[in-house]
């Protein structure tokens, strides 16, 4: 089998990736185990040396890789800057930290000496997205390979370009070979690499059907397993929100990536005395957003990364406006490319509220009061952000307990920060990626007892 590697905006073939064997695979596999065999005793002084030098090639190639994403999913050509530099700065984070996560924990007990270690577990697969092609790669690979594992990454077919970028940045600063390798594989050969034997832990950013999937293979062979997926996050406006401010942060929020983001803002929950003012404003700013050629400097909206993903979106569009809703904006699509989308009249039961939507769609949803928006908000399968914009700081703080989502953020987009964990609650997954808590998800934190 083949892969092609497609670019959405001109139609374009990328590349061409000839699928590995099984026997190609169970190499990488043993070579994988074999890398870990040594890398585990390198001090982590060494390690971290060494992912602080994978971020300094990123900067030094931001350009080079920032064309590759752009090119293989259709972001923006600024915004792949964006996503490369972030890929440094997530670098920088764990080669300054990394000691003092892994740092023995001393435990006062009656022994003589406890205390617990954090040793790593081996082979990694990591199967990750198209949508942050080198970000999500890297918010797993830092924290990682300097706890001292060794990462398999079954990459989305259609960014395998970016996939061998990524291997070439490990390659360039001297990682030994075989602690970060490619796996140029169909999703039906995964489950022949979890089950087996040196492969310990799986981790997966990407729908909720594929989380369930590899859950359920995950837990077939007793593998732990970290998910990160699908988001449906709720964005509230308040009477009291600063509205100019507010406006430019709901733009980012839904349409940053075309819109492409597990944590993008994808239901606008609006209390019924400022609904009107903020609908007419975000029409009018959306309004002005710029698409265009991809590699273009001013271009703020590029494609969707694949046609059928835009097929999807317009079938949720047009299913909610037989539902009812109304179209306020945009609505049409060309191939790859979707109109930035707006639909008002939005309620519980359409497909704009219900389910997740991966595109340039703002539903906006009239709430009765704050406690009919908080409930809103919460009237989701998924929990992976929710976002409040309020000037009563106190008043936000309070209703914090009251979402049942992995993250909180007040007058600001949901968004990933190496300093603070990340992850979901429900159909969003488990498991936390970046700080201190996504390297603790892939070590063996282990109690040694001296009496």
């Amino acid at each position: 089998m083949e892969f092609k590697s497609i670019n959405p905006y001109n139609g374009q073939v990328i590349g061409i990736y000839k699928e590995q064997t099984s026997a190609e695979v169970d190499l990488k596999i043993e070579k994988a185990q074999k890398a870990f065999q040594s890398w585990r005793k390198v001090p982590v002084a060494e390690r971290a040396r060494l992912i602080a030098k994978a971020g300094a090639v990123l900067r030094d190639n931001v350009e080079e890789y920032a064309k590759m994403i752009t090119q293989e999913m259709g972001k923006p050509i600024s915004e792949s800057r964006g996503e490369v530099n972030k890929c440094a700065w997530v670098c920088d984070y764990y080669a300054e930290n990394a000691a003092d996560f892994l740092a023995d924990e001393v435990i006062k007990t009656e022994a003589q000496k406890s205390f617990v270690r954090h040793d790593p577990m081996g082979s990694i697969l990591a199967i990750m997205p198209w949508n942050f092609p080198f970000w999500q790669v890297f918010r797993f690979a830092a924290p990682s390979l300097t706890a001292g594992n060794v990462a398999l990454l079954k990459h989305a077919p259609n960014v395998f370009g970016c996939a061998e970028q990524i291997a070439g940045v490990f390659q360039k600063v001297g990682f030994p070979e075989g602690v970060f390798q490619n796996l140029i594989i169909h999703h039906t050969k995964i489950e022949d690499v979890i089950a087996h034997d040196t492969v310990k832990a799986v981790t997966l950013t990407g729908s909720e059907g594929a989380g369930k999937s590899v859950a359920q293979t995950a837990g077939k062979y007793l593998k732990k397993a970290v998910l990160e997926l699908g988001g449906s996050n709720g964005f509230i406006v308040l009477e009291d929100a600063d509205m100019e401010k507010t406006i430019q942060t709901a733009l980012t929020a839904r349409m940053m990536n075309c819109g492409q983001s597990c944590i993008a803002a994808k239901r606008f929950i609006i209390v019924e005395g400022v609904f009107d003012e903020f609908v007419t404003k975000y029409v009018e700013a959306v309004g002005k957003l710029k698409a265009g050629d991809t590699m273009d400097d001013a271009t703020q909206i590029g494609t969707l990364a694949r046609r059928d993903l835009a097929d999807q979106l317009q079938r949720q569009v047009q299913e909610s406006i037989k539902a009812g809703a109304k179209l306020l904006l945009g609505g049409k699509q060309n191939e790859c490319f979707h109109e930035p989308t707006i639909l008002t009249n939005v309620t519980p039961g359409m497909p704009a509220f219900d389910e997740e939507t991966f595109g340039p769609l703002a539903p906006m949803i009239k709430a009765k009061d704050e406690k009919h928006a908080l409930a809103l908000a919460e009237q989701s399968k998924f929990g992976l952000g929710t976002t409040v914009c309020t000037t009563n700081i106190e008043k936000a703080l309070s209703f914090a307990a009251d979402i049942s989502d992995g993250a909180y953020f007040v007058n600001e987009l949901v968004k990933s920060d190496p300093r603070l964990p990340f992850g979901g609650t429900k159909s969003s997954g488990y498991g936390r990626e970046l700080a201190k808590n996504g390297m603790m998800e892939f070590v063996n934190v282990k109690t040694v007892y001296v009496k």
